[in-house]
Formats: C-alpha cells, sequence, structure tokens
C-alpha cells in the first residue's frame, strides 16, 4: 500500500464522521453533520497547531494502526522505547436500538494501557467558524465545555483527569480512560459501561452489515474496505451520498484546485449506490432514490449538479481564511460554485439511479406509473439540452461545449425510460421514448467521433481526449468492439497514459495543464481492457491500483503518477466506488475452475 500522503482513517456512523491519523490524532471532524463546521481542523490548519484532539505518549518509539477488522473502528497502539504501550480506540456509534438505528452525532475515544506504565498527555483543541479556536471552556464534574459567544458549544465527557487535560499535563496511565465528544448536554448514563458497550454494539453492526454483503472471491478486504467507506459517506437522514469528507485538499500542490466536496453529486451519488448495489447493500441505493426523486419532484426547477445533504441548504462558494490549507497549500473553500454551473448529465444520472426500483426484485418498494411519469418530466428535459453547451463531467469554469459524456448520459436517461415504460406494459410511451432516443444517439455517435483523431473526443467537434467517453460501452451507446471504440482506447493508451496512471485530460484547462491523474479513470480504463478481452493486462493494472492505497485501504481523488503521492478531497467516492466495481468484474467466481483442486 501506498506510504505517500494523506495516511488518514475515517470513522463515522453515516451521520457524522472524522479522520483521524496512525498516531490516533483527531484531524478532521465536521460538526454535527459532514458539511458542518470543523471541530477538528488541524487537517488544513497548515503550520498551526490547532483544531485536534490527540493522546501523546512520552517517548513515543513506534506506532500501529489499523481498522478492527470489518468495521469503521479505528485501533491505534502507541509503543514507547522502554516497552510501555497504550492502545486507543476511536469510533462514532452505529447498532440497531430500539427497533431503528442509533446514531448520536458523537465520537468515542477509549484510551487503555496495554503494557507497563504509558506516561500520556491527552490534549484537545478545538475550533470554530472554520479555523478560529475555541478559547473558552468551563468545567463541570466530568466534562468540559468548549464555547463562543455565538453559542457555539462542544462538549467532552471523561473520566480522565479534567485538570491535567485543560493543562495539558502528562500523567501515568493505569487504568482506562473515556472521552465522549459531542452535544453540549448531559451525558446519561455510567461513561465507562456505557463506552464499552457502544463500541461492542457498534462492532457486531459492522461485523453483521459485511456479512450481508455479496462480494467475489477475490480481493475481500479491499471490496468490504471500500463499501464501509461508501457507507459512511451516506447522510442516512436525506438519503444523500457526498463526494468525499473533506474540503479543500489539493488535486496538485500549487494547483489551485480546492474544491470542497463535502456535498451531494447526483452523478458520483449515481456511481455509489451502482457500486453498493453490486455488493448487495440496496438500502442505501433506496434512500438515494428518495433523495433525488424529493428533488425532482419539483418539476418548475432544472436539476443543480450538486446539492447539500439537506438539500435546500445553500452553497454560496467563499473562502475560509482563518486555515492556511492541507500542508499549508491554499485556498480553503467553503461551498461549491458548480452549484450554479450547467451539467446536462445529472438528468440520466438521476434517471438512471432510479431504474432499480422497475428492475431489481429485491427492493420491496417498486417502481409505478406515478414515479414514472416523474422520470418523463427529467427525459423531457434532458432530451432538450442534450446537444447543448454545458460544463460537463469535469466541471470546467471557464468555457462550455458539447461534452460527449453529458450528451451520452442524457440518451442513456431517455433511452431507459423507454426500457422502463416496456416493463410497465406502457407500449405508447415506450415508442415514444424510442422515437426520441433513436435521433439522439445517431447524431451522438456522428458527432462524437473525430476522425483526425480516431477518437470518440471529449466534446463535439474537438481534438481533445477525455477518459469520460471510457464510459460509453457501459451506458449502450456503443458496443464494446466497436472499431471506433477501439481505436479510441488506443489513443487514450497513447496520450493520457501517465507511468501506470490515466488522466482525466491532458489538455490545459482554467487552471493550467493537469499534472495529477484521476484514480477513477485508471478503473474505467481497467473495465474496458477486461471488456475488450485484454484480461492479464486489466487484472495487472487493478493489483497496481490497489497498492496506492493507504495504510487504511483508502484512496483520495488523484495521484500523483511520478511519486504514488495521493492528492484530492478524502476518501473520494468516486474512486472507491471505481475499485467496487472494477474489482468485482475482474474476480473469479467462486465456482471457477481454476479454483478446484
Amino acid at each position: 500500500m501506498s506510504d505517500h500522503g494523506l495516511d488518514l482513517a475515517v470513522i463515522g456512523n453515516c451521520r457524522t464522521a472524522a479522520l483521524v491519523d496512525p498516531t490516533a490524532r483527531l484531524v478532521w471532524w465536521c460538526f454535527p453533520r459532514f458539511d458542518a463546521d470543523p471541530v477538528f481542523s488541524r487537517l488544513l490548519a497548515g503550520n498551526e497547531e490547532k483544531g485536534f484532539s490527540d493522546v501523546v505518549l512520552d517517548g513515543m518509539a513506534d506506532f500501529q494502526s489499523d481498522y478492527v477488522r470489518n468495521t469503521a473502528i479505528v485501533s491505534t497502539v502507541l509503543t514507547d522505547s522502554h516497552g510501555n504501550a497504550v492502545r486507543i480506540t476511536d469510533f462514532a456509534p452505529r447498532f440497531r436500538q430500539y427497533g431503528r438505528i442509533f446514531r448520536p452525532p458523537q465520537m468515542f475515544r477509549i484510551i487503555e494501557p496495554i503494557a507497563g506504565l504509558p506516561r500520556i498527555t491527552i490534549r484537545i483543541r478545538p475550533t470554530h467558524a472554520y479555523g478560529k479556536p475555541l478559547k473558552r471552556h468551563s468545567m463541570g464534574s466530568n466534562h468540559i465545555r468548549y464555547f463562543e459567544e455565538d453559542d457555539t458549544a462542544i462538549r467532552v465527557t471523561t473520566d480522565a483527569p479534567l485538570a491535567l487535560i485543560e493543562n495539558e499535563t502528562p500523567f501515568v496511565l493505569t487504568r482506562p480512560m473515556h472521552l465522549v465528544f459531542g452535544n453540549d448536554e448531559a451525558f446519561p448514563g455510567d461513561l465507562a459501561s456505557t463506552a464499552q458497550r457502544f463500541a461492542e454494539e457498534t462492532k457486531t453492526y459492522w461485523l453483521g452489515w459485511v456479512r450481508r454483503l455479496y462480494i467475489s472471491y477475490e480481493w475481500q478486504e479491499a471490496i468490504i474496505r471500500a463499501a464501509i467507506t461508501l457507507k459512511l459517506s451516506n447522510f442516512e437522514e436525506t438519503g444523500g451520498i457526498i463526494a468525499a469528507h473533506t474540503t479543500s485538499i489539493p488535486e496538485a500542490p500549487g494547483s489551485g484546485r480546492t474544491w470542497d466536496y463535502r456535498y451531494c453529486w447526483l452523478r458520483d451519488a449515481y456511481f455509489v449506490v451502482k457500486a453498493l448495489n453490486r455488493v448487495g447493500a440496496t438500502r442505501t441505493m433506496e434512500d438515494f432514490i428518495g433523495f433525488t426523486l424529493s428533488i425532482a419532484s419539483n418539476t418548475d426547477e432544472d436539476l443543480k449538479p450538486v446539492y447539500s445533504v439537506v438539500p435546500n441548504l445553500p452553497l454560496d462558494e467563499w473562502i475560509a481564511t482563518d486555515l492556511q490549507g492541507y500542508h499549508g497549500d491554499g485556498p480553503v473553500r467553503v461551498g461549491n460554485a458548480a452549484v450554479d454551473q450547467i451539467q446536462h448529465d445529472t438528468y440520466g444520472s438521476a434517471i438512471l439511479a432510479a431504474l432499480p426500483l422497475f428492475f431489481d426484485r429485491r427492493l420491496p418498494r417498486a417502481g409505478d406509473e406515478s414515479l414514472f411519469t416523474l422520470l418523463e418530466s427529467l427525459g423531457h428535459k434532458a432530451a432538450r439540452v442534450a446537444m447543448t453547451n454545458d460544463a460537463g463531467i469535469w466541471e470546467y469554469r471557464g468555457r462550455q461545449r458539447i461534452h460527449t459524456h453529458s450528451a451520452a448520459m442524457c440518451w442513456a436517461g431517455v433511452n431507459r425510460l423507454a426500457a422502463i415504460a416496456e416493463r410497465l406494459g406502457l407500449p405508447e410511451r415506450a415508442t415514444h421514448w424510442n422515437a426520441v432516443a433513436d435521433p439522439l444517439h445517431a447524431e451522438l455517435l456522428d458527432r462524437a467521433w473525430n476522425p483526425k483523431r480516431e477518437a470518440f473526443t471529449a466534446a463535439f467537434g474537438s481534438d481533445d481526449l477525455d477518459a469520460s467517453v471510457l464510459l460509453l460501452p457501459e451506458l449502450g451507446v456503443c458496443e464494446v468492439d466497436d472499431p471506433r471504440f477501439v481505436k479510441t482506447v488506443a489513443a487514450m493508451e497513447r496520450e493520457l497514459l501517465r507511468e501506470k496512471h490515466v488522466m482525466r485530460y491532458a489538455a490545459e484547462d482554467d487552471f493550467g495543464v493537469p499534472v495529477t491523474a484521476f484514480l477513477i479513470c485508471r478503473f474505467w480504463l481497467i473495465d474496458a481492457w477486461w471488456a475488450l478481452g485484454r484480461r492479464e493486462e486489466a487484472r495487472e493494472a487493478f493489483t497496481d491500483a490497489l497498492a496506492h492505497r493507504n495504510r487504511y485501504g483508502l484512496l483520495s481523488e488523484d495521484v500523483d503518477p511520478k511519486t504514488g503521492a495521493l492528492f484530492g478531497n478524502f476518501p473520494q467516492t468516486y474512486s472507491m466506488a471505481g475499485l467496487i466495481l472494477t474489482g468485482m468484474r475482474l474476480s473469479r467466481n467462486w465456482e471457477d475452475r481454476y479454483w478446484r483442486s
């Protein structure tokens, strides 16, 4: 696995989530939900020691950190030069209680001596207002309350010595200690027994969730970790799925490509639910369909490419000046201007996401004519805009074109409406949508093909190559053995491959020439190779891709082709979804004769 950058784990419970580093420092925690103000913001604080909580072991000589197998719980062991050791367990509670899922906006930390007499310091330095230290605090009998006059408040309930925490004083750890970070309210019950019970029940929940997955024979550990990570990106209250848990980790050093990904892109979320559905986690898919339908039901408004996990909240973009940025590389952006962009592929994403309701017999609620009518309203809009300019899948800020991928997604949405109509026994509607889809399909194939470049290109009339056209067979636009697609793959290999990585595109954009590769694009190329019968190449490239995961098995958005360093927001759902879909496609079957003795 990669040792380069972003060596972090995500813990969460589908309501809140935090990032923890290999020494058990909590470096990022947005409270009380994914897109809220970070209480822990050290990840983006540059050289300022603020916005974190950690356990400092005197004379630390070694650290070991990993997930508890098949869970979202992180266990870290710190050892000093004399062999004294402490174990730190971090998790967000999630389990079934009283017939429903218990998922409070809390983080738990259990600190236990496991060898000798470790001497530790517990430090808690929260922030508010995107990087301003929470300087005021008050202490109760077993809690510290950090607050500001604007009613911002966070409470840490603990059985550790409050005065030693307040003054960051070292002490010898002789018994287990517990901390709960959360709302400014009294903690009910006995802290120690409750923390231990919550840890066990949370472990049991995740083990049960994983046990119900349908996964392939090969690469199980990687696929399981990716599935848990995708689940942790699901804001279960509304069904929204965020693109990543962070904002403003740059796509490349000094590039200015720093974006806030803590929101729900309908395009990205479609890939996530497709991946989770592939491994049998259908509930997240159902919740996301509900999320998109609640948005689409307002037929007077065009679909936006991105929404808050609470859909009506504004996403106006601004700069957080109290945070220096990841390793000092800013700016740190809050909100995302993509909300005001025109991105036509959104319509196809919404229709394709709802498709399983009409075809997947596992789902308790089947799609009916009323849902189909709602999807038809999206289809009408998709047909109208399919061959018009937009910002495209990569969200160019300075130009608009008729992007091949956007047109393909619009056609795919319309095409699937015809299939749904046939499924529902509505032949007249099927005929109508086929009549709409067929000319779109013909125009798409004609205008996307560039005979001079011998490739389907990024946009109609463009010479630029774009990895998103690798999805054309997956969408049904063309067959994988179509000579035009075969030539397109060859062109990609000549011009977009860097080492074994794949660039989104190589042409200059609003911020210059890209230098990092997009991880999801490698999975798309691997899928194309596999479908073309280049099986060994595909498997070798996939195995190599797995080596770029961090110690916890997670991927970000981008990778530096020269160093292998991970860049971009983290953990990136696009990348983790690609890992699942490609891994499931390439894996040998359980019944494959190759594995029989």
